[in-house]
């Protein structure tokens, strides 16, 4: 459902926010080893989400990615918008331009429920409550 990109933006995302839940800063060869991906792609992928203010950084050997309270209470519907944008909530199932209520696709309907409760789901799960979840080991980001 989500693009590589995204997926790594959101497992990036959970696991800086647990280490700042530790009062934690981390590098991007941490994120790296945490979420296991490459890391000229996740570079690219978190200076983006600095940009858009869901990540905060700071340069120098003390430096690092972290999130404060402000960021911790972001969702995962935001970081989805941030980086694949709001047509996974919106979008035709199909990928047609033209679907609609009046010229629905043929899975128009089923799949209009499908992306209403995937909506819901990601605008109320917010990122400190997966950064707690990873703490308490009830999931986990790589293999």
């Amino acid at each position: 459902m989500f693009s590589k990109t995204c997926e790594y933006a959101i497992r990036a995302m959970i696991f800086i926010g647990q280490q700042s839940m530790k009062g934690e800063r981390t590098g991007i060869k941490q994120v790296v080893q945490g979420i296991d991906c490459p890391e000229h792609f996740i570079a690219k992928i978190l200076q983006e989400m600095v940009k858009r203010g869901l990540l905060l950084s700071i340069k120098g050997p003390n430096g690092g990615f972290y999130m404060e309270k402000t960021q911790l209470k972001y969702t995962l519907a935001d970081v989805v918008r941030a980086v694949d944008g709001d047509k996974i909530f919106s979008g035709c199932g199909l990928g047609l331009a033209q679907c609609s209520e009046i010229k629905p696709c043929p899975i128009h309907k089923e799949f209009k429920k499908i992306r209403n409760e995937m909506h819901d789901m990601l605008c109320n799960a917010r990122l400190g409550e997966f950064a707690e979840q990873l703490d308490n080991n009830l999931s986990f980001l790589k293999r």
